[in-house]
């Protein structure tokens, strides 16, 4: 079941109502973070709470999503689960951001609302791995391959230089 998420939030409104977002969002619609996917076919499940820490506004929660990335050894596709905790501290101002405590990490609106999209999409790349690879040594696997097959056509087509003693030996003659 997917659970209707609004597309525009105000997030000091919504941590001075302690609101709380949940459903899903499909990966269609989160355009940058799709350039770096083979394919964009599955959903982000969104577990959003705002609230208030003192005076800061705060966003917590959980994103959770499959992403098929390119593995940089094979380039072939390989699953990336996330598991994302939000921590957010929302800030209207730079000069609010370093009064952020050191655990939160800061949001700065430039106007009152924002895209949740922009949010989940944002938070998403933050997770991406730099060099997307496969857990098994899928490169070691084609390139032993490769390399043994070309060995063995090599062998194939040069005559064994050993051979000579080969004969020798069978002969008698030393």
């Amino acid at each position: 079941m997917q659970n209707r998420l609004p597309e525009i939030i105000d997030p000091i409104h919504l941590a001075d109502k302690r609101g709380e977002l949940h459903g899903q969002i499909p990966l269609k619609q989160l355009i940058r973070l799709t350039e770096k996917l083979v394919n964009d076919e599955g959903i982000v499940s969104v577990d959003l709470y705002f609230g208030r820490e003192g005076r800061t506004p705060k966003i917590d929660g959980k994103l959770k999503t499959t992403l098929h990335l390119q593995c940089q050894n094979c380039l072939e596709s390989v699953e990336f689960e996330i598991d994302h905790d939000v921590n957010l501290g929302v800030a209207t101002k730079f000069e609010h951001v370093e009064r952020l405590p050191d655990e939160v990490e800061p949001l700065l609106l430039e106007e009152e609302t924002m895209l949740l999209t922009t949010l989940v999409e944002d938070e998403l790349l933050l997770s991406l791995p730099d060099y997307p690879r496969h857990t098994h040594d899928c490169m070691a696997n084609e390139i032993v391959k490769k390399y043994t097959a070309a060995f063995e056509e090599e062998a194939t087509k040069k005559p064994n230089p050993f051979s000579v003693l080969a004969t020798l030996k069978s002969t008698g003659e030393s």
